[in-house]
């Protein structure tokens, strides 16, 4: 019982033993702490731990008498700034020593576990001027050894690879009061070393390789390139792919492949010049064996550039294969070297007498009457197309009221009408007794061109100089050798004296008389049958 009481007693007095020793421990940590920062702090980013303020002072003094900050670019290249060159000195009054004795002392237990982060702008002093003249001496500022950044892109068409992604440029161009910032920090804080790359003072890209919008455009875009438009112009093909239409995209701000609409016009501009021809002067052999260029045309192809530009532009977002003809506003009978065709009218103003053709073949030919010379109301000359027909229609102008029977307009009011009203055409009536600028032709003409012609049929009106309208003697001698000719009936062996005189009767026309001689095809034909007659009976 008395050994119980004694170890008992020996017990509580080890108790209180060690209870005082804890708590001079702690007192004595207590104190130490008041002069020395905990074990985990950092001042400026430097080691500060288990110093006092003398010590933390000491050393930041040895450090800055060799300071020198080296500044490793972008570009693998290091430059330095001394601290010399700033007037780098130490600057601190009672901060330190209040940063010390601001610890609680009597949290260390807790606190000498913790990471304690503490910051004092008045660590060091320096020349402001002088340090922005050495950061603007440094090779990295100068603007020549600068890169400008460069968004990643999208590449021009490859044939083989199609569109694909441009890498960005991160460049080395530098944002300059970020610089300073940055420099002006790790001074401060004494750092040794400075990374601008991770300082972020560079001016990078904004869209880079891996851009989501950027790749998808690439996919839009290669997907478009799979367009192929193949225009049919007559017996010529015109293709349009990726390979002309590749450089039309455009990225807009959302990185959406566009395409520019001024290069689509570009395109369709070019098809225009080499197919249009709707005011081109036109060629034509006439009926007299001489060839006239006509000069004024408002007949042939017209592309409708506002509407094949839509249609290219939808038809490429498409995606597919597409062969079509080209829109046009004005459309001719021919894509050939002649876009008039074999079908046409023929006006001669000069000889005062026209021609229909159909298919090659001469329809009617007929005089007429145009417009008054005398009162400046002549027939403009040129290229045109029927703008409409219509029958039974009433003619207005100044002064005028006259209905028609048969109405077939081509440039403006001026057109092809019956003129029941004038028992006598051609010759030169139209010199003082012309129309208003209308073709004014025989009733019975007028009918077999109004059954013939629609809308944008050629007519075709100009001056042939030499070809002066027959006089009515001489469309006399013309009807002897219709009659003639007429006469020859069934060819046989013994025609060869009629046949031998309408030949001579024929040839001893004028040109001009020549044209009133409606059957002569009739007379080749009765020269051909006879001549092959003679073969067979020499055989």
């Amino acid at each position: 019982m008395k050994k119980a009481r004694m170890k008992r007693k020996q017990r509580r007095k080890m108790i209180w033993m060690v209870a005082g020793l804890a708590v001079l421990l702690y007192l004595g940590l207590a104190v130490y702490f008041h002069n020395h920062f905990f074990p985990k702090t950092t001042l400026n980013g430097r080691k500060a731990g288990g110093y006092t303020a003398q010590k933390v002072m000491d050393e930041i003094t040895e450090e800055i008498h060799s300071y020198q900050l080296k500044i490793a670019t972008r570009d693998k290249h290091t430059e330095k700034i001394s601290g010399q060159d700033i007037s780098l000195e130490p600057q601190w009054g009672d901060e330190i020593t209040e940063l010390v004795h601001a610890q609680n002392m009597f949290a260390w237990p807790v606190k000498i576990f913790q990471k304690q982060t503490l910051k004092n702008t008045t660590l060091v002093d320096y020349d402001k001027d002088k340090l922005q003249t050495q950061i603007d001496a440094l090779d990295c500022m100068d603007a020549d050894n600068q890169t400008a950044p460069e968004n990643a892109s999208v590449s021009s068409y490859d044939k083989t690879e199609g569109f694909t992604v441009v890498g960005c440029v991160m460049g080395t161009t530098i944002d300059a009061e970020k610089m300073y910032q940055a420099v002006q920090e790790a001074v401060e804080g004494l750092k040794e070393n400075l990374s601008l790359e991770k300082a972020g003072v560079y001016e990078d890209p904004t869209v880079l390789d891996d851009d989501e919008n950027l790749v998808k455009a690439v996919k839009k875009m290669n997907g478009y390139a799979k367009t192929k438009i193949t225009f049919t112009v007559g017996d010529s093909k015109e293709v349009l792919d990726a390979s002309v239409f590749g450089d039309w995209f455009r990225l807009n701000k959302k990185l959406k492949p566009v395409l520019d609409q001024e290069c689509v016009k570009a395109y369709v501009s070019d098809l225009a010049k080499k197919y249009n021809t709707c005011y081109s002067a036109k060629t034509l052999k006439t009926s007299y064996g001489k060839t006239v260029t006509i000069p004024e045309s408002h007949y042939g192809w017209k592309i409708d550039t506002e509407k094949e530009i839509a249609q290219i532009t939808s038809e490429i977002k498409v995606g597919k294969a597409v062969e079509r003809e080209l829109n046009y506003s004005m459309t001719a009978n021919s894509h050939g070297k002649n876009d008039y065709g074999d079908s046409y009218v023929e006006i001669n103003l000069t000889a005062q007498h026209m021609f229909l053709y159909k298919d090659g073949k001469l329809v009617i030919d007929s005089d007429f009457v145009s417009g008054n010379v005398s009162k400046n109301n002549a027939t403009p000359t040129g290229a045109y197309g029927v703008t409409y027909t219509e029958k039974n229609a009433t003619l207005r102008g100044e002064n005028y009221e006259t209905p028609v029977t048969y109405w077939m307009p081509f440039a403006g009011n001026v057109g092809m009408h019956d003129a029941y009203w004038r028992s006598k055409f051609g010759g030169s009536i139209y010199k003082y007794a012309g129309s208003h600028g209308c073709i004014n032709l025989p009733p019975e003409v007028a009918k077999v061109v109004f059954e013939n012609v629609k809308k944008n049929y050629p007519v075709l009106v100009y001056e042939l100089p030499g070809t002066e309208s027959t006089d009515a003697t001489d469309k006399e001698e013309a009807k002897k050798v219709v009659k003639l000719i007429d006469a020859l009936g069934t060819i046989t062996k013994d025609s060869k004296e009629a046949v031998q005189k309408a030949r001579n009767a024929y040839d001893k026309l004028t040109a001009n008389d020549k044209v009133y001689v409606t059957n002569y095809d009739k007379l080749k034909k009765a020269e051909e049958k006879l001549q092959k007659l003679q073969k067979n009976s020499k055989e």
